[in-house]
């Protein structure tokens, strides 16, 4: 414990600003709003909420959350990367069902998905009915 009393993380500092830059509030995220326009500054809360919900996928997969097998439908490019590896625009279908669902999604790089691939999906817990990819169920 330091003397002005318990110190953040690198980590908790980072998630801190991206998610002021993602509000559009604090210093951060009004520099990000005062130097972007309109169009760029939508681009970057994309990237954030994509990368928020990589985050949310690993945090249900580990608390064990079910998951349901697809396959990939078509997938198309953005032009966008986070972390270095791309978003992708991905259509999906649940096996069992005749239904199809869009994500806009983080893959990596070196495991991008082709059309016809099994991928897992989590159920979205903030949107009901909803899902999140789960990549291809292949520990790294």
């Amino acid at each position: 414990m330091g003397i002005f009393g318990k110190r953040k993380s690198r980590e908790e500092r980072a998630a801190e600003i991206a998610g002021q830059v993602a509000s559009g509030k604090g210093f951060y995220g009004r520099a990000t709003r005062a130097f972007l326009n309109d169009e760029d500054y939508g681009r970057v809360r994309q990237s954030i909420g994509a990368y928020n919900a990589g985050l949310d996928v690993q945090q249900l997969l580990a608390a064990g959350a079910p998951t349901t097998p697809a396959a990939v439908v078509s997938i198309g490019d953005t032009g966008r990367l986070v972390n270095h590896d791309p978003v992708v625009d991905l259509v999906l279908q649940p096996s069992g069902t005749t239904e199809r669902v869009a994500l806009q999604t983080i893959v990596s790089k070196l495991r991008i998905p082709r059309v016809g691939d099994q991928v897992l999906l989590v159920a979205d817990p903030a949107r009901p009915g909803g899902y999140l990819y789960a990549g291809d169920g292949i520990a790294p």
